[in-house]
């Protein structure tokens, strides 16, 4: 039982890794953009991200492997555990429906904490729209 829950905590982490480049904020070809050019406004992104780092900013969303894998380990030994009382052997139906919860837990929150922080992202916007352009999106 552990080793495969370890086997899908270790699945978990290698898929969030394999997420690709991080998203960036897509432009409208407003007036501005069209007078500085492409080449200048990945310029102006980059320093918008990087502003948002060096203020303390996290990218990406943290601490929700931890979050998710407990709160799917609470939900699962709970729900394993009541249906253990009906059917028998609530301890050990308990104890596997934790260990199922929390492996599902592991790959929810890495793939959340894979993703863009809202905060990182409006931050970046609003240092662009500072700067004259017009965030209509990510990816």
């Amino acid at each position: 039982m552990r080793q495969r829950l370890v086997g899908l905590c270790v699945g978990a982490s290698l898929l969030a890794g394999c997420a690709g480049a991080p998203p960036k904020p897509v432009l409208y070809p407003n007036s501005h953009l069209q007078t500085v050019g492409q080449v200048r406004a990945d310029r102006d992104i980059a320093e918008c991200r990087q502003l948002a780092l060096s203020s303390g900013v996290a990218e990406k969303k943290s601490g929700e492997v931890g979050k998710q894998a407990a709160g799917g380990a609470a939900i699962g030994g709970a729900s394993a555990g009541a249906w253990g009382l009906v059917r028998g052997n609530p301890g050990q139906n308990a104890a596997a429906g934790a260990a199922a919860g929390a492996a599902a837990g592991v790959v929810r929150g890495g793939m959340q904490s894979a993703e863009t922080s809202p905060v990182f992202k409006n931050f970046v916007q609003r240092c662009l729209r500072e700067r004259g352009y017009e965030v209509i999106g990510w990816q």
